[in-house]
């Protein structure tokens, strides 16, 4: 059977670049010749998609060169921004397959064959080519955590268990992560770790902000840790603390980051803070607690237990993508 060529387009987002690359690596190499094209963008990109339409308007010229023929059998657009051009694409080779990732608006939505998005998305369309996923795909398998595992674990050897990574994002959209934000933060993982005893592994990003790292940092300081913060010029040990934690914290402003770390399987809470998170946030996360994928880490730091199962949302995409080209 001749392979079908994919096109993943992508740009500097980290987030949706992820999610991407955690699907292109779901599918069958034997049957997908996948590409990736990552775009980069002027000004224009800002538009509404309707303005938008089925064009290049938005992207940078070197980046409108890298769409020419011959065009691909299956496009994967990753982004709002990104779906302009998945249309145009179409618009070229009628036959394409388009997928999106996360909704776009009701603008150009029945060129596409596959629409995945977050249930916590549901209020928003409803269509026949419109399918609810839990949480986000992502980068993170079996493979890549039992890798990591053997690269980091000698690293984190002489703490103490259990060990409980502590994964840290930061300020949204007009929503600053605030200090008392980190202060609660730092003080519900402090509580978990007078509990239950161990060591830490630390990471912060750069929404996290310098005051709220130096916060959170002044009281976890007396605990045996392991820290990565912002800035650091380290092997980032992100992966490696995902496959030898015993249990994990998450910030629950990145849709990315805690459907990463239900991929390990591990016990998982997710501390919220107050007058930070979106609404769309907080029904995410409150979509994890319903599916008992994860638990609050204030309210109920001691009460949570492992999931009743390991979110593939990456490998569900691409046995749906599979299954579209094999009808």
């Amino acid at each position: 059977m001749e392979k079908k060529t994919v096109w993943i387009l992508t740009d500097n987002r980290i987030g949706s670049k992820h999610q991407a690359e955690g699907i292109a690596n779901c599918l069958d190499k034997a049957q997908f010749n996948i590409i990736f094209k990552e775009l980069a963008y002027t000004k224009a990109a800002a538009l509404p998609n309707w303005l938008r339409g089925r064009s290049l308007l938005g992207l940078t010229l070197p980046s409108q060169k890298l769409i020419c023929p011959p065009y691909p059998d299956i496009v994967l657009s990753s982004s709002r921004r990104t779906a302009p051009v998945a249309r145009y694409i179409k618009k070229q080779n009628p036959s394409a397959i388009l997928i999106q990732l996360g909704h776009i608006g009701r603008t150009g939505l029945k060129e596409f064959d596959l629409v995945y998005t977050p249930e916590h998305d549901k209020n928003k369309y409803h269509a026949p080519n419109i399918h609810y996923t839990i949480g986000c795909p992502h980068f993170v398998t079996s493979d890549k955590l039992s890798e990591a595992r053997q690269k980091w674990y000698d690293k984190f050897s002489d703490l103490p268990r259990p060990l409980t990574a502590v994964i840290i994002g930061g300020a949204i959209k007009k929503r600053p992560f605030s200090i008392q934000n980190a202060e609660n933060l730092a003080l519900a993982v402090k509580s978990l770790k007078e509990k239950e005893g161990g060591g830490l592994l630390i990471t912060t990003s750069r929404r996290t902000g310098a005051d709220a790292e130096q916060k959170i940092m002044s009281v976890l300081d007396s605990f045996p840790h392991y820290a990565y913060l912002w800035g650091s010029t380290d092997e980032n040990p992100y992966l490696g603390f995902l496959a030898c934690a015993d249990n994990i914290v998450v910030t629950g402003d990145s849709v990315s980051m805690c459907s990463e770390a239900t991929a390990t399987g591990k016990t998982l809470r997710i501390f919220t803070g107050q007058n930070w998170l979106t609404p769309k946030h907080l029904r995410f996360v409150q979509s994890l607690y319903n599916h008992r994928l994860a638990s609050d880490l204030c309210s109920n730091t001691l009460a949570a237990s492992e999931p009743n199962l390991i979110l593939n949302t990456a490998q569900e995409i691409a046995n749906g993508i599979t299954d579209l080209c094999n009808t």
